[in-house]
């Protein structure tokens, strides 16, 4: 059973303008002395969740900065932040400063890699801890790039939101791993859509239909706590489910052409078919969702990840003077109808332009803060679970002010999660038209 708490939340009105309520509060709060002065030539960059997307991330972080430094690396699982700190210094050895002190284990490994001095914490631990970590890194003022997503449910967003607000109020940078809005080819794509290429946006489909993941097996001295966060893609506490932890990047990009414009409500389909095993947790293996917008826009996203099957990775946005297509590859972007364009070729990955303009925003003393997207798109995808998991149509309203908390009960290995298999080993799956979304 999930726990309550944080009562209240907000319209889809109220989050439009949710940045006006906070900022005003925020705007007293001091500026942090660990906030990277601008000019400084040494970014000291610390990791908070040491799998291969965290590693990955460093390696681009320190590509675009010869002066950039991992000082520090953290995971709950000790023995993962050490094997990854070996990783990188066969790697990037001459940006690896990491002292033997600074490699962190444990569910507190992310505050004793604040206390370390880091500049910029990269954040990639699974999407449940996200907003934890980014409330503690806003708290400590240091500069942070979140890998997508931002929350697994309706609490987290909003406290992403109100860190958030902290963050541009201590002017420290809050970058979004949602890459997409890093592509120029994908910038320019959307911005000729909002200038009317395509004519008015009647539809938008996206389909992220994929194979298996990886597993990482059950091994017999493991808690159930540590089986979980070591398999933690396959719950939906810990990853908020497959649309959410990946399609998102799809919701992402239907946020960025509706200008970033909360849909009324949204309803959907989503089961398990062939990810029958009790190893692969409470997670469905497909989900189909329609959002409604109040200009009559319909968006359909479908996402499966299913061996054997036919795969896709494409969005489209279809107007009336013609459509936007797009493939997987962040420059794949071509508009038909009565314009014709199709974006140039493009060997920068986005993945790197987002610490190019982080770092130099940095050093500049200019900010760059993607919360308040990166939160929408997020509680965009979560709106789409909670209609595919229950069954209902669920409006943006109830969604975005659900008191629902994902989490256990307490941060510890012999802690329970909040879901734990019956006597057949099996867990507890949505059921559609049971399960309730709230």
């Amino acid at each position: 059973m999930a726990n309550r708490s944080e009562p209240g939340g907000q319209s889809r009105r109220e989050f439009l303008k949710h940045s006006g309520c906070l900022a005003a509060a925020a705007a007293a709060l001091p500026i942090s002395r660990f906030a990277h002065a601008a000019g400084s030539e040494v970014l000291k960059v610390g990791l908070i969740g040491c799998g291969g997307r965290g590693c990955g991330a460093v390696v681009n972080a320190l590509a675009v900065d010869a002066a950039a430094r991992l000082t520090a690396v953290a995971d709950a699982f000790a023995d993962r932040a050490q094997s990854s700190l070996k990783a990188l210094r066969a790697r990037v050895p001459e940006q690896v400063a990491v002292d033997d002190d600074h490699c962190f284990g444990g569910f507190d490994a992310h505050r004793r890699l604040l206390e370390s001095g880091v500049d910029v914490v990269i954040l990639a631990e699974p999407p449940h801890f996200r907003p934890m970590h980014i409330e503690a890194c806003v708290e400590a003022g240091v500069h942070l790039f979140a890998e997508k997503p931002m929350a697994v449910d309706a609490p987290g967003v909003r406290r992403v939101l109100a860190a958030g607000e902290k963050a541009r109020a201590k002017n420290l940078n809050f970058v979004s791993g949602f890459e997409t809005r890093y592509s120029d080819a994908a910038r320019e794509a959307i911005q000729r859509v909002h200038d009317g290429q395509i004519g008015r946006l009647q539809a938008i489909q996206t389909t992220y239909n994929t194979g298996p993941l990886w597993h990482r097996g059950r091994q017999p001295d493991w808690s159930e706590m540590q089986f979980q966060m070591r398999n933690w893609y396959y719950f939906t506490w810990l990853s908020g489910d497959h649309l959410v932890e990946q399609h998102v990047h799809y919701n992402d990009v239907i946020c960025w052409l509706m200008h970033e414009q909360p849909p009324l409500h949204a309803w959907g389909y989503g089961g398990r078919q062939v990810r029958t095993e009790a190893r692969f947790g409470d997670i469905f293996d497909h989900h189909a969702v329609v959002y409604e917008y109040a200009d009559g826009t319909r968006v359909h996203c479908y996402t499966r990840q299913q061996p054997g099957c036919y795969n896709e990775n494409s969005k489209r946005a279809i107007g009336t003077l013609g459509q936007l297509q797009s493939g997987r590859t962040w420059s794949l972007h071509n508009i038909e109808g009565e314009t014709t364009w199709t974006a140039a070729p493009s060997g920068k990955h986005p993945e790197v332009t987002c610490f190019e303009e982080m770092f130099a925003a940095i050093k500049t003393g200019k900010p760059i803060n993607d919360s308040r997207t990166m939160a929408h798109s997020t509680m965009h995808a979560i709106l789409g679970r909670m209609a595919t998991h229950s069954g209902q149509r669920v409006t943006w309203d109830e969604a975005i002010q659900s008191e629902l908390v994902l989490a256990p009960s307490g941060y510890a290995w012999d802690s329970d999660p909040p879901v734990l298999p019956g006597p057949d080993g099996f867990y507890p799956v949505p059921m559609p038209g049971m399960t309730k979304a709230l």
